[in-house]
């Protein structure tokens, strides 16, 4: 079972962690570029590109939904799959990934059916009115058509990541994302489909992307494969209780983002549309923000997982410390761009320069603690890493539900008006962030030193 690819039980931290890192960021960054190219061929789309993209952030909570599945079974499966390689069981690992992806299968059929039927009203409900919610049934309704091959790339690609195989993950996200490209302008202003090209060209890839991802995993590469479709159900009941970290996250960022649409709508006045474009807009740069940092964590928890199943404790605290001090040095970095020349940055995504111009003012106040989410992210990865899942659940908790879904509604009404929606995500990632790592470093962090 461990092989030299696999082990990470040896060699250097940091070499470990940048090498497993660095093609899980740059995966993560294409990964991005599905959203982040729809968007900017959206936002150019002439006069309607500033509807069109209000019409995209009125879907991003049931986007977000899917995405949630994805975690359920991804982030408790590849966790526990990886300790058990640690541990030198192969058989345990194997059947674990097998029950992952069986339960995606099933729940991506469930969850097609379901959201497809039940868009008109959902979409109304998250934002949508009668001059947006057209466009954002055209585009969701065959986006959610692509749900099983969304989930499969997105749940499905961590085992690879894990077993030691990130570049193959990289080439997972590169295949589809470049597909995505070059789809794109062809969907949207050759064939003159607008929004329901773009989708159109992003569940395309997807299928691209999912199709590698089961290739490879039922190849002979991977020490543990994919062999045969099945639910252990003696498995089924840890992955799902670690797993729902990770869907947690997912479930209460798509009901912030519902809450937040809600709010801007009801505080934005004649500008709610085009509060909500900023929000989409806020998004889009978020994504790419935090991929230093996704990819950092994502490499150390899979190296402190290993780890841990093998009771090398010394290399736990190691890997922890290192995955701090990167993901601190690049959210700095990063938030000193979005302070100093947030600019050109949104008009990548928009030539509407009233739009640039509120997203700027906005984008200040959400991102002023940025900083902190440093915090959040390896706390978090953290006690997921070392299968602490009632730890990892409430601090998931914390700042969404507890934190910022309570301060987007009061904060509004309080004097701050449309204003407070951003200013309660400042606030929860100062709490919230502070929360969650000064907890991780006295329950695991000085034990493991």
């Amino acid at each position: 079972m461990r092989t030299q690819t696999s082990d990470f039980s040896k060699g250097s931290i940091p070499g470990l962690i940048l090498s497993l890192g660095l093609p899980v960021m740059l995966a993560e960054l294409v990964h991005v570029l599905y959203n982040i190219v729809d968007r900017i061929y959206i936002g150019h789309m002439g006069a309607n590109g500033t509807l069109a993209l209000t019409g995209l952030g009125v879907c991003f909570p049931l986007i977000t939904l899917i995405g949630a599945f994805a975690h359920l079974f991804s982030t408790g499966g590849a966790t526990l799959s990886t300790i058990a390689r640690g541990e030198g069981d192969g058989a345990k690992a194997a059947r674990i990934m097998e029950t992952s992806f069986t339960a995606l299968l099933m729940t991506g059929a469930a969850l097609t059916v379901v959201l497809y039927l039940t868009a008109p009203v959902t979409l109304r409900l998250l934002g949508g009115d009668e001059e947006t919610l057209p466009v954002a049934l055209g585009y969701f309704r065959i986006y959610v058509t692509g749900t099983i091959p969304v989930l499969i790339s997105l749940g499905m690609n961590p085992f690879i990541n894990a077993q030691g195989f990130p570049k193959v993950g990289m080439a997972t996200v590169v295949i589809g994302a470049v597909l995505n490209i070059v789809l794109d302008p062809v969907f949207i202003f050759v064939m003159g489909m607008g929004i329901r090209g773009a989708a159109l060209a992003t569940i395309l890839s997807q299928l691209v992307s999912a199709l590698w991802v089961v290739r490879f995993l039922t190849g002979e590469r991977p020490p543990v494969r994919l062999r045969r479709l099945g639910i252990d159900l003696a498995e089924l009941g840890g992955i799902l209780k670690l797993g729902v970290t990770g869907f947690t996250f997912k479930v209460t960022n798509s009901l912030t983002q519902a809450i937040v649409n809600v709010m801007l709508r009801q505080w934005g006045g004649v500008l709610s549309g085009l509060y909500i474009g900023a929000m989409s807009l806020i998004n889009s740069l978020r994504e790419i923000m935090t991929l230093p940092t996704t990819g950092t964590t994502t490499a150390g928890q899979n190296v402190m997982s290993f780890n841990y199943g093998a009771r090398e404790y010394r290399r736990v605290s190691e890997s922890i410390r290192f995955a701090f001090l990167c993901s601190l040095c690049f959210n700095v970095t990063m938030w000193a761009a979005v302070m100093l020349v947030p600019g050109p940055l949104f008009h990548l995504f928009s030539s509407d320069g009233e739009l640039v111009r509120l997203t700027v003012e906005c984008a200040r106040i959400y991102f002023g603690a940025f900083p902190f989410m440093t915090m959040q992210m390896v706390g978090q990865s953290t006690f997921v890493a070392l299968n602490y899942p009632k730890h990892a659940l409430f601090f998931s908790m914390l700042r969404k539900i507890v934190l910022v879904a309570p301060l987007t509604l009061i904060l509004p009404a309080v004097g701050l008006g449309v204003r407070g929606v951003f200013w309660a995500e400042f606030t929860s990632q100062v709490v919230g962030a502070s929360a969650c790592f000064l907890t991780m470093y006295r329950v695991i962090w000085r034990r493991m030193r």
